[in-house]
């Protein structure tokens, strides 16, 4: 290692130091060089909190919680692609079906490697072509800024693929992700600046622009339906939308395959378990607000045991209890993995709780009150993102004020 780090530094010294050939490019040799070697500047001053967890450790811990939600969402994605297959849809014709079929497995539901390695065929183009369209991004953009790479887009990079559906064209995930990066964090400033959440941005980029392949029954099961009739890939929310707790509805969940992520849906938000697992980790290093966490929780009980309160005649999700909102969907993921970014939530812990109890009455509203649009997560933290600062402000000032009243000034 000794030797990597002098050949390094020598590389930076005849090519990537001020005023040699290749000064632009150093944003690319800084970013490979902290990347097996923590940063050589150090910060100075008495002012300066001392702390062992930087940007990169902070990402890569992020990474870890989401590793679970990662293993659900391939071996769902196989699961769910073979249950299809079995009842007469075909495979969908294409290189990822091509690498599978290579491997010599047949479309057996019960057998979880194959489901695995099937599922692993869809997210691992989509999370490739993430992170090489968001890396160019954030290179051309530390390179044009005369900065360093930020590590941001690691956490992005995972967080796009799993919120989207396995079927999504590979073209389609590079135009959102350029349109997350871009107009989710590099017009504000890059990493640290953002207020809106990247990856959401990009996510509902893909909603309004190319809906077919982010909403509806199709997208979330890779199988071509084409050929059989009377097969529906309809997410349990959709159902809920519009059976409610009826047998042709929710009636018929079984909340544990529920809980384990076995549904159709965005790859990585199905489980509630994996994503619970990641909220762990993320409470237990620190990282991520276990108050905006329990804002979300109890944001979501006050708001659907009211609507279950009221009750409606003519649409059906009102009377879906809190916890199968806690289950289904993109709640969970959401809840630990989108509400919690230090960045686009506020920083008083009072701010935080009211935060995420405000995601928890909306992802309830839109779910239940529009019925065109049964998933509201993602609106609904979008839309707290443009409160956190004001929410902030708000607390900040009435402390200065209170301050300034005990002291008499």
């Amino acid at each position: 290692m000794q030797a990597l780090r002098r050949k390094l530094d020598e590389l930076e010294h005849k090519l990537f130091a001020k005023g040699k050939p290749l000064e632009k490019l150093y944003p690319v040799f800084e970013m490979h060089d902290t990347i097996l070697f923590t940063p050589g500047g150090v910060t100075k001053g008495s002012t300066h909190v001392r702390d062992g967890l930087d940007l990169k450790r902070m990402m890569i811990t992020v990474v870890v919680a989401m590793v679970p939600s990662v293993l659900v969402a391939m071996a769902n994605v196989g699961l769910q692609s073979h249950l299809a297959i079995q009842g007469g849809a075909k495979p969908l014709d294409n290189m990822q079906e091509a690498v599978y079929a290579a491997l010599g497995m047949g479309y057996d539901p019960a057998n979880w490697l194959a489901n695995f390695v099937h599922g692993a065929c869809y997210f691992v183009p989509l999370l490739a072509v993430c992170f090489a369209a968001g890396g160019a991004v954030e290179v051309i953009n530390a390179i044009v800024r005369k900065h360093e790479v930020n590590e941001g887009f690691l956490v992005t990079g995972f967080l796009i693929p799993l919120v989207v559906s396995p079927t999504l064209p590979l073209w389609q995930m590079a135009l959102a992700t350029i349109f997350g990066v871009l107009i989710g964090k590099e017009i504000f400033g890059g990493t640290g600046f953002n207020i809106l959440n990247p990856a959401l941005v990009a996510r509902a980029f893909l909603f309004f622009a190319y809906p077919a392949e982010i909403s509806g029954d199709k997208p979330w099961i890779a199988a071509d339906f084409s050929k059989v009739d009377g097969f529906s890939g309809a997410t349990w929310l959709a159902r809920a939308s519009s059976d409610g707790m009826s047998e042709a509805g929710l009636g018929s969940l079984n909340l544990m395959d529920a809980f384990l992520g076995f549904e159709a849906g965005s790859m990585g938000e199905t489980s509630a378990a994996a994503a619970l697992i990641g909220a762990i980790v993320l409470i237990v290093t620190q990282i991520g607000s276990w108050r905006t966490m329990l804002g979300v929780c109890l944001g979501t009980i006050a708001m659907a045991s009211l609507l279950n309160t009221v009750g409606s005649t003519t649409n059906p999700f009102f009377a879906v209890p809190f916890h199968y909102h806690m289950l289904l969907g993109g709640w969970a993921f959401g809840t630990v993995f989108m509400a919690t970014e230090p960045v686009t939530s506020p920083f008083t812990d009072i701010g935080r709780l009211i935060y995420g109890f405000f995601i928890g009455v909306l992802v309830v509203l839109v779910r239940v009150i529009n019925p065109a649009y049964p998933e509201g997560m993602m609106l609904a933290i979008l839309f707290m993102n443009m409160f956190a600062p004001f929410i902030d402000y708000w607390f900040v000032q009435g402390n200065i004020k209170r301050r300034l009243a005990r002291h008499a000034v």
